[in-house]
């Protein structure tokens, strides 16, 4: 009897502990803080990293995200900023470093390369692209882009060269690492957002002061098409079989879908503010947009193309990239029961007179049990 009720005991304690496991890391900019979130959009912690930290990657072993501190919070805002990498342990939740940048200051864009492990990150000041080995945490090698304001990056698919968009300009630049060549291939107006085709073979790129998405073709390194889309896209996430585009339209307070084969937009979905995000589960069941001045998350069934669950993080955390976590069948179980689930939400419950901590809660929200 004993051994039954130590069971029971046992199996009561490690639902509780996969219940609160998180499944999504979210960028909170303006609290400088990045939030881990369950599926279902329940907070069960947070860290720490700098003043407003932008853009967020996860190792290709899912072991560490690394984190942009740019410290500013708009690509307009005057200031020097900061200059550091963040990295957090996933399994800890815990800031274990930084990759020290030096002179080059606000880091925005980053992508990390699975094959060599390496990083490339934008900066602002001065404007410039890094190659950084994040396991060293050091900088490699510092890059020319022949442009103002780079802010996005992407490795192309042998590792070979990097994409840095140029927002202040109507290109991307084209860098071979090991040369340090640069070509400018031209885009669109402010150019921004891009992402990769399954065969790495074509590149889509945001043209946000504009109407489309432009085509990129990695081996000519040239534009060889367009898809023309609603006011604005920005940040934009490709579903697994390289057939749909989703992408937010921060204009008009919206998400975009767009068929890659017929080249045109086939729907849009209206949220209730400004989304500055754009990412998608490892599946491409789901889209997760987050809205910074409302402090809320939108995910969005692709299939469906409708809005399933909306999540609120801290008030006053303001809510940027979103990174799932897991991968494998889990996930996918877990993010296909999200789908059907509808509709809901979970809010911070407030405590007044609570001014933040260490573990990177914003003032204003009582802690879980989880986070004591």
């Amino acid at each position: 009897m004993r051994m039954w009720s130590f069971l029971c005991v046992w199996v009561v304690l490690v639902s509780s502990a996969c219940a609160q496991k998180p499944a999504l890391a979210v960028v909170e900019k303006l609290s400088g803080s990045v939030g881990f979130y369950t599926a279902e959009g329940k907070r069960v912690g947070g860290v720490r990293v700098s003043v407003h930290p932008h853009e967020m990657i996860l190792s290709p072993d899912r072991r560490y995200l690394y984190v942009t501190d740019n410290g500013v919070v708009w690509l307009t805002d005057p200031g020097e900023g900061d200059n550091t990498v963040s990295i957090i342990e996933v399994e800890s939740r815990k800031k274990i470093g930084v990759v020290d940048l030096g002179k080059f200051r606000r880091p925005h864009g980053i992508d990390i390369h699975a094959g060599s492990g390496r990083m490339v990150v934008t900066t602002e000041k001065p404007p410039g692209l890094l190659l950084i080995d994040p396991a060293g945490r050091k900088v490699l090698r510092r890059y020319e882009l022949e442009g103002a304001v780079p802010h996005m990056v992407l490795f192309g698919p042998e590792g070979e060269w990097a994409y840095a968009s140029d927002t202040g300009s109507t290109t991307v630049a084209a860098v071979h690492l090991k040369s340090g060549k640069v070509k400018l291939i031209p885009s669109g107006p402010r150019p921004q957002g891009a992402v990769r085709s399954p065969d790495g073979k074509r590149m889509y790129v945001t043209n946000s002061e504009g109407t489309s998405i432009s085509i990129i073709d990695t081996d000519k390194q040239e534009r060889v098409g367009s898809i023309r889309t609603s006011l604005g896209p920005r940040r934009i996430a490709l579903t697994p079989d390289g057939k749909t585009l989703v992408y937010n339209l921060q204009p008009g307070d919206a998400l975009g879908f767009a068929e890659v084969a017929g080249g045109k937009e086939t729907g849009v979905i209206r949220l209730s503010g400004r989304p500055l995000s754009l990412t998608m589960s490892g599946d491409g069941r789901l889209a997760y947009a987050g809205v910074q001045d409302q402090d809320k998350v939108f995910v969005i069934s692709v299939p469906q193309r409708k809005i399933v669950r909306v999540f609120e993080t801290p008030q006053g955390a303001g809510p940027d990239p979103v990174v799932p976590l897991a991968g494998g069948r889990r996930a996918a179980h877990r993010e296909k029961r999200l789908v059907r689930g509808g509709p809901g939400g979970l809010r911070a419950v407030p405590h007044p007179g609570h001014g933040g901590d260490q573990e990177g809660n914003a003032p204003g929200l009582l802690r879980s049990p989880q986070e004591c």
